[in-house]
């Protein structure tokens, strides 16, 4: 029997991840579709393009993928399947019919919840206990084919977002090792997921990281291990100044000056949230850069700082 043939649009740690388990799964891929790094962002995650190339694989990435030369190319390798895995683009129609036995995509939520983009970061954001990663067909409205398989994962209260997108990607190398032999064999199981009403959810953008000091504890805390580094940050003013706040912790035991202030107790440095509850400072960067938390409590325990 020939091997199955899939072309991969990849990139990020998902890519690689999945890439390799094809590959480990003996699936032939005659073309790795990836996308160019962006200059302006902070590349903390592995390499598609460097993992193809160690493994011999050809390799293309194209401004845009949704060309008639790049469907005839790949109509021309008569792919059996077509896989993205974390690709940064919707594949159109031309693209998806080039599959002879079905294009299908990673995506990293627990479909039907979660579609669209940074469902890691809109999932910690909104307080998800779970997310994972969900194995699906692809059809010409985002994230809304036929689900294959699915696997979950915790959402710790500590999280933040790499944290748990390492979580995910495991959670995808696992789903795509597990349904392999049956979308080879041809006997993979395949449900219609509905279409939720409010679970699509659009790019986020380094301004959406403002804190509002007026909002609930938690709601800060989520939002600040949503958007941690490297991540841009979730930000707000601290005494007149825009500070970076890069990781706090739940303290309902400290008791919370009325309004918002950054304060000091036992020689910790605590924000005093719009609920009257406290979160603990364990990492910020102001304007000079990383904060001394030691000196800045013996700082505040004489002067609260106010947040506005």
């Amino acid at each position: 029997m020939s091997r199955a043939r899939a072309v991969v649009f990849a990139y990020h740690d998902v890519g690689v991840r999945c890439l390799k388990a094809l590959l480990s799964a003996e699936v032939a891929v005659p073309l790795v579709v990836t996308v160019r790094d962006d200059p302006a962002e902070t590349r903390w995650f592995a390499s598609v393009a460097d993992t193809a190339a160690e493994y011999g694989l050809d390799v293309v990435a194209p401004a845009d993928a949704n060309t008639t030369e790049l469907a005839r190319r790949i109509a021309d390798l008569q792919p059996d399947f077509l896989f993205s895995f974390y690709y940064r683009a919707m594949l159109a129609a031309p693209l998806l019919r080039a599959a002879r036995r079905g294009a299908l995509n990673m995506h990293g939520s627990l479909l039907p919840k979660y579609r669209g983009r940074a469902p890691v970061n809109w999932a910690i954001l909104r307080g998800e206990r779970e997310s994972g990663a969900t194995l699906h067909y692809m059809v010409e409205r985002a994230d809304a084919g036929d689900i294959v398989d699915s696997q979950a994962v915790p959402i710790l209260l500590d999280d933040d977002a790499r944290e748990v997108f390492a979580k995910v990607t495991v959670a995808a190398e696992t789903v795509l090792a597990r349904s392999l032999p049956n979308l080879i064999a041809g006997t993979a199981q395949r449900r219609p997921q509905p279409i939720v009403a409010g679970q699509y959810f659009g790019r986020r953008r380094p301004e959406d990281g403002h804190i509002e000091w007026s909002r609930s504890a938690l709601e800060i805390h989520n939002l600040v291990r949503a958007v941690a580094p490297p991540f841009p940050g979730a930000f707000g003013d601290v005494g007149g100044e825009r500070w970076q706040i890069d990781r706090t912790r739940l303290a309902a035991e400290i008791p919370a000056p009325h309004g918002a202030w950054l304060f000091a107790r036992a020689q910790q440095c605590y924000l005093a949230c719009g609920d009257g509850v406290a979160l603990r400072l364990l990492g910020a960067r102001d304007p000079r850069g990383p904060v001394d938390l030691a000196a800045l409590a013996r700082r505040v325990a004489r002067q609260p700082l106010p947040l506005t």
